[in-house]
């Protein structure tokens, strides 16, 4: 695994996502490897977390690994130092680096100035790690991937995009209901493409969500306005408004569909008020899948 990084779902390629999803499965109802035993990873984040950060930490200690905990405070990422430089001094003193940033471009950087292995823990981008705990969630509560139907609601965001191409490679048709300016970036959009017209499933946008979530296996949704966002809100809360998941909107969906949300949830916003506690949620299963995918 020597300079082999997570950077994106992308970095995993033509039938990985399965092959970590199903190892991830085999984690959660096992024992945990002791991959680690003797190694010490970085925590840099610039961003708050909880299911972040402690998923990372519990799984590092359940590997046997140390790890530690570098805040925004501490590091400066391109203000207290440049990012090269920070780079290289932990090149030399940590194994590994999981990076939760504010820039796509901060990840690249230190990927480019180590040789050690970096993870994407969320960047404005992408936040591939949360995929494949989505993708380990589906596959547990329905027993496969391939063939089913996700309906992501919402801005078309780090999450969505990051969803997009795991679902893609997992077999999974996928569908983003947006309004017109928040739809995928188009080099999300362009690979993902690819990866479903390779993998022979569906990808598609929709201004509508009940179109959206028609027949839908899978309903995911995400706040609407991100960190990062705020000066947005008020615009984005009142163009948002018809894409809330409620009880009236998934009934368009299959009767068995999981209802998903990487959290922290808004409720009132993107979602009604009994969205978590619907008896079709999976929400919180979700978040401790974190743990385990990112321990395979």
């Amino acid at each position: 695994m020597k300079s082999k990084d997570f950077i994106s779902i992308l970095d995993l390629g033509d039938n990985r996502v399965e092959d970590i999803v199903r190892k991830a499965s085999r984690i959660k109802r096992g024992d945990t490897p002791r991959a680690l035993e003797g190694k010490t990873v970085a925590l840099l984040f610039e961003k708050p977390s909880l299911r972040t950060r402690v998923s990372f930490e519990v799984g590092i200690r359940q590997m046997g690994g140390t790890c530690i905990f570098l805040s925004n405070t501490e590091i400066g990422l391109g203000a207290r130092e440049p990012v090269p430089d920070i780079a290289k001094v932990l090149d030399r003193l940590v194994d590994c680096i999981v990076a939760r940033v504010f820039s796509h471009r901060s990840l690249e950087l230190l990927a480019q100035n180590t040789s050690i292995p970096v993870i994407n823990a969320l960047s404005d981008e992408a936040h591939p790690c949360q995929a494949l705990g989505d993708c380990l969630t589906i596959f547990e509560h329905k027993g496969r991937m391939d063939g089913l139907k996700v309906a992501f609601v919402g801005d078309g965001n780090n999450i969505a995009g990051s969803l997009a191409l795991a679902s893609s490679y997992a077999g999974m048709d996928f569908t983003l209901a947006s309004p017109e300016q928040y739809k995928l970036p188009s080099k999300v959009w362009d690979e993902a493409t690819k990866i479903s017209k390779d993998q022979n499933t569906n990808l598609s946008w929709t201004s509508d969500p009940k179109k959206a979530v028609e027949g839908a296996d899978v309903v995911y949704t995400d706040v609407w306005v991100s960190m990062g966002d705020e000066e947005e809100k008020d615009e984005r809360l009142s163009l948002f408004r018809p894409y809330q998941v409620n009880e009236a909107l998934v009934k368009n969906a299959s009767s068995d569909f999981l209802f998903m949300h990487d959290m922290p949830a808004h409720r009132g916003e993107e979602i009604s008020e009994g969205m978590i506690e619907h008896s079709n949620s999976v929400v919180y299963h979700q978040a401790e899948n974190r743990l385990h995918a990112q321990k395979a």
